[in-house]
């Protein structure tokens, strides 16, 4: 009987763990870790959040798995510009984004040469020194599998140091007319996405800009699987950024316990948006 008892209390404990598990993740915080350079200079690879759940009410995106226990939204709450939003991407919702909010329903947006022209005026964009980060191991590892020879995305942004390969890239400041700035990288003048026509928003969506404007397949491209977001529904996010938890180079070996520690980029936790 004890035995059954301590089997019965151990399972207790573990269906407790469980509910409080999913209740801090649909409703409070939940993780997320940066697996491209979309998000430049703000975000790089290897980076972990916290995502805030409360921010913007609740749906079935705010659950884990997406599941269809909410229906529509709950407690909804717009997003401000600047906020950085993590959401399910249209058009299979099955992946999680993490991009910029830029436009709100019933503004006009569109891009003139590399400039974000939000309701006729242009968001002021002024240049930076520049952004200089090393070639770490999760940026050759991602230029790899996307078949690049430059881990820095192109030669022309390699610096050879003593230390190693760095990357260095143009940053600008941009402000948007709420006052929040924010700093982004133009890498490639005339790009695929440096003009584009005007779009209204439609009432209950959102246009997401990365702010690596030349690495992002975002609300500039229409919403196909493999390529851009299109306009997203607020209905789909999932939170709001909320503070950096740890952040990796990817240099760490599991087998050597040590290496965790050096691959570690201290610097980087404990960020807020």
């Amino acid at each position: 009987m004890a035995k059954q008892s301590e089997t019965r209390d151990f399972l207790w404990f573990l269906a407790k763990l469980a509910l409080f598990v999913f209740i801090l993740r649909s409703f409070i915080v939940s993780p997320f870790n940066i697996p491209s350079e979309s998000m430049q200079p703000r975000l790089l690879i290897g980076d972990y959040l916290l995502v805030a759940k409360w921010p913007y009410g609740y749906s079935r995106y705010s659950l884990p798995f997406s599941a269809p226990l909410i229906p529509g939204r709950v407690l909804a709450s717009r997003p401000e510009r600047g906020d950085v939003v993590v959401f399910k991407a249209p058009p299979t919702v099955k992946q999680d984004y993490i991009k910029r909010v830029i436009g709100l329903p019933g503004d006009l947006i569109s891009v003139q040469n590399g400039t974000v022209i939000l309701n006729g005026q242009a968001i002021p964009k002024q240049k930076i020194a520049d952004l200089v980060i090393p070639a770490s191991q999760n940026m050759i590892d991602a230029a790899e599998k996307e078949g690049n020879r430059s881990p820095c995305y192109r030669p022309e942004f390699e610096e050879m140091t003593a230390g190693g390969m760095n990357c260095r890239y143009p940053q600008y400041r941009e402000t948007l007319p709420n006052g929040k700035s924010y700093n982004v990288l133009d890498l490639v003048q005339d790009g695929s996405a440096d003009n584009r026509d005007t779009v209204v928003v439609p009432e209950g969506h959102l246009f997401l800009m990365g702010d690596n404007r030349d690495r992002s397949a975002d609300s500039r491209f229409p919403a196909e699987e493999g390529g851009g977001i299109g306009l997203v529904p607020e209905k789909n996010l999932v939170g709001r950024a909320l503070v950096s938890v740890f952040s990796t180079d990817g240099s760490a070996n599991w087998l050597l316990p040590w290496t965790w520690f050096t691959a570690a980029r201290w610097d980087r936790i404990g960020e807020g948006f």
